[in-house]
């Protein structure tokens, strides 16, 4: 069945206290989508952020963001009250997150709450703690123990506790005890706010599709628990890391850092890591976007300490037999490949043994020197279409920013010559809904017809990225009837 939703970051909402959360604007979200005839939200990862406030780098694969919490709910709940909250500054400026001012406020006011909770008396939490121990023992140590040493990477650690030496390991916990058991508190918090919101948005007809990166932080409780899962050496340090190799984008590549992953040690514990990870995603989300999915096939490998890209080499990824593995553990499961970029035919063919849709985005369909499978007369059904993703600029943006000659290209594509502002806007979003790929997924953004001020991230740069917000009042009871019209008018849900 053709279905339609929206991609927007529960981070961008709006709302008070300098971030969108899981908040009374969270579920009006999803009623004006519901009114807009959508069936699904796509959000971004909800991972903790560290460094460059990315949520493709998070300190844990497991966790959930803090800053998502809704302080009101802990409100009405006792724990805070409005004074204390509003005492803290969490950034003026309501349609551009402060991710620092937020660092600064954010984990003060949930102590409060925590000091103020009896978790001894709770048993909600003691079941949450057994359930998810998988995980949440090792990810609470690890950011006690990271706030110890200033906030600093764990490879910066004294050697006993960054090689977890047992003794180390004891004496973190005992001194720690209190700070392990508030991460875990915020967790648990996390937890039932997201769980709450998404049967919400299930019971109103709204399925979530969760994002998630293919690699995890270097940074993260992930590596520093279980070094085994990744290429390190000895000492706990990568041997190579994770990218992209140069093209016309960039000519020295982009150097992500990720450590890699040790698929030989992977396939001997029968994937049991990616089983845990997948099973505990579909927990999270109704569908589950892989990004970068072609390093399943082959992987670009960088060596460790290399300031670029540009020397790094290909390499085997697990291919098939990792989706074989987890079907047979979890059955089937809704997955997106992100399967963008340049795809060599094993790629091409891992994507479609695997049954799971891939994307296809328009701002990559205007290539007047060539034509590209991004174009719409290209489309497959078993395929989500986008207008743009995260990493692309708007629909406005974009045609502005494009050569002379693309944009006349995407002209006489559309049959739209001189259209300006919405008008423009719309002609793609038409496009994408009247494809023949099954889903269609169009950025919030793109339907407030906002330019360069709306984009999300801007790929290989840092700072001034993941900080846009939707305006209070924007996604109005209008916007949500048009969207319905033009939805059912290509025979979407």
């Amino acid at each position: 069945m053709r279905k339609s939703g929206v991609l927007m970051p529960v981070a961008s909402l709006p709302g008070r206290y300098g971030i969108g959360t899981f908040s009374k604007e969270a579920y009006k979200f999803v009623d004006r989508l519901k009114a807009a005839g959508q069936s699904y939200w796509q959000i971004l990862p909800l991972g903790p952020t560290g460094y460059g406030d990315s949520p493709y780098q998070s300190f844990s694969t497991f966790a959930g963001n803090p800053y998502l919490i809704d302080l009101d709910k802990l409100i009405e709940e006792g724990l805070l009250t409005k004074e204390e909250c509003d005492r803290y500054d969490f950034g003026a400026d309501e349609e551009c997150i402060d991710y620092e001012k937020i660092y600064l406020s954010r984990f003060k006011v949930l102590k409060l709450a925590f000091d103020r909770s009896d978790l001894k008396q709770d048993k909600k939490y003691e079941k949450f703690v057994s359930r998810n121990s998988f995980w949440l023992e090792d990810y609470a140590l690890y950011m006690a123990v990271k706030d110890s040493f200033g906030g600093v990477s764990f490879a910066k650690w004294d050697d006993d506790i960054r090689l977890r030496k047992n003794k180390a390991v004891e004496y973190y916990k005992k001194k720690y005890a209190v700070q392990i058991e508030f991460y875990k508190y915020i967790q648990y918090l996390f937890d039932g706010q997201w769980k709450a919101l998404k049967a919400y948005a299930n019971k109103k007809g709204i399925k979530i599709v969760g994002d998630i990166p293919i690699y995890v932080a270097f940074d993260s409780a992930d590596t520093w628990a279980d070094p085994r899962l990744f290429k390190f050496d000895k000492n706990c340090m990568p041997t190579g890391v994770a990218g992209c190799p140069p093209d016309a984008f960039c000519e020295t590549g982009q150097l992500w850092g990720n450590p890699l992953y040790d698929w030989k040690y992977h396939r001997k514990t029968g994937y049991e890591w990616w089983i845990r990870r997948m099973r505990h995603c579909l927990k999270l989300y109704d569908v589950i976007r892989i990004d970068h999915f072609r390093a399943f096939d082959e992987y670009y490998a960088i060596p460790y300490g290399d300031k670029t890209a540009e020397f790094g080499k290909w390499k085997k990824g697990p291919g098939i037999q990792l989706f074989k593995t987890v079907k047979k553990e979890l059955g089937d499961i809704n997955v997106i490949a992100e399967d963008l970029g340049f795809l060599t035919p094993s790629v091409l063919k891992l994507v479609k043994d695997t049954g799971f849709p891939g994307m296809k985005v328009l701002q990559f369909a205007f290539d007047s020197k060539e034509e590209s499978d991004y174009l719409p007369h290209n489309y497959i059904k078993n395929s989500v279409v986008y207008t743009g993703t995260h990493d692309n600029d708007t629909v406005l943006g974009w045609y502005e920013s494009i050569s002379e000659d693309d944009r006349k290209f995407a002209e006489r594509y559309l049959n739209n010559t001189g259209h300006e502002g919405k008008e423009l806007v719309w002609d793609y979003i038409r496009l994408a809904l009247a494809s023949v790929s099954e889903t269609c997924i169009i950025p919030m953004q793109d339907y407030l017809v906002l330019g360069h001020e709306g984009r999300i991230n801007t790929p290989s740069t840092l700072g001034g990225n993941w900080t846009w917000r939707m305006k209070n009042g924007a996604f109005t009871k209008d916007l949500a009837y048009e969207m319905k019209e033009i939805t059912t008018l290509y025979f979407r849900k």
